[in-house]
């Protein structure tokens, strides 16, 4: 099997982009310093316990396996966090990705796959979104991801880095069957605290602004399944490797869909209703965020698959299940 470093491997889009590489033939090398990711994630192969910032420990994990290439996901992702603390951002997602690329460049690894976000659009001058939208983020955390691809733009000029770069738009819904799903704490994404609020755990869930243009007021979003988005990474990879060249490239269905909207499917899919309240939006918001995928399709034979009710029907399955992390995992490699 073909080794490739995953930062953030136990995390979220990193475990379920695991089993995809898996799948595919390639041996996942997890690399994460498990602040925001679970070791019982890490099914599919070895977990190397350290931080991106730590450049020393990079070099030993990319001498002890000699990575084909590295897929990037490790990084702080809540934008409201990145509003109050935008030096914590800068320190982990740029200067943190500085000495991972650097550490890749060292060990002879050029191939990159980074793990980018709709947030380096900030609001939308037209919707669709395509990938030649301007780029102007109205948060810190979208900052960092922008910088992140303009650091990898200039490498691929200067030192032949290829580089792909996958903007997520909302990264939703779980493999409950294998044991992996969204387990933030704290949580603060849309669709498992709706679900935290229907299953009676969470108290009221709350739209955060409702006088948006939008098509009822609340903020419209694009919801892409987790294992759409890693079957792109997947693909991506294959991409470079066939020698297909770097990009950038929208990860969203083309489907927007509104916070109100997106409650009224939970309650559908839950069969049970739950409290909502309006409160203020959030600073860092963007009122719309609806992507065109069309450049992902061509170059990438690549599509999102699940609509909106086979996201909020995984994400339930997920978080009815004894979801916790405690179940079987790989080899853990702590230095």
């Amino acid at each position: 099997m073909t080794p490739v470093l995953v930062t953030g491997g136990a995390g979220y889009v990193g475990s379920h982009t695991c089993l995809r590489l898996s799948e595919a033939g390639y041996q996942p090398i997890v690399y994460d310093n498990l602040s925001n990711g679970h070791a019982e994630f890490v099914k599919w192969g070895p977990l190397e316990v350290g931080d991106i910032r730590d450049r020393a420990r990079l070099d030993a994990v990319l001498a002890r396996h000699r990575p084909e290439a590295v897929l990037h996901f490790a990084a702080l992702i809540e934008v409201s966090e990145s509003v109050k603390h935008p030096d914590r951002f800068e320190d982990n997602n740029v200067a943190g990705t500085r000495q991972l690329l650097e550490a890749a460049r060292a060990a002879g690894v050029t191939r990159f796959v980074f793990s980018s976000t709709c947030a380096t659009y900030g609001a939308p001058l037209r919707l669709p979104l395509t990938e030649d939208h301007p780029q102007q983020p109205l948060n810190p955390y979208g900052e960092t991801k922008l910088a992140v691809e303009r650091m990898l733009a200039q490498l691929e000029r200067t030192a032949g880095m290829q580089a792909i770069i996958l903007r997520y738009f909302n990264a939703a819904g779980a493999d409950p069957e294998r044991g992996i799903g969204e387990a933030h704490d704290p949580e603060t994404h849309a669709i498992p605290l709706a679900i935290g609020a229907a299953r009676g755990e969470r108290g009221a869930f709350a739209i955060f602004g409702d006088d948006y243009d939008t098509r009822d007021g609340t903020a419209l979003r694009d919801y892409v399944h987790v294992l759409d988005l890693a079957d792109a990474h997947v693909l991506a990879l294959r991409r470079l490797q066939d020698g297909g060249g770097g990009g950038a490239y929208n990860l969203g269905s083309g489907v927007g869909t509104t916070v109100k909207e997106l409650v009224d499917m939970v309650r559908a899919v839950s069969g049970r209703p739950f409290p909502v309240i309006t409160a203020p939006r959030r600073a860092g918001d963007s009122p719309a965020l609806v992507a065109d995928p069309a450049k992902a399709r061509e170059h990438l034979s690549w599509r999102a698959r699940h609509d909106l009710r086979s996201i909020v029907e995984s994400a339930w399955r997920w978080h009815d299940r004894d979801h916790h992390p405690g179940r079987t995992a790989g080899a853990i490699v702590a230095g």
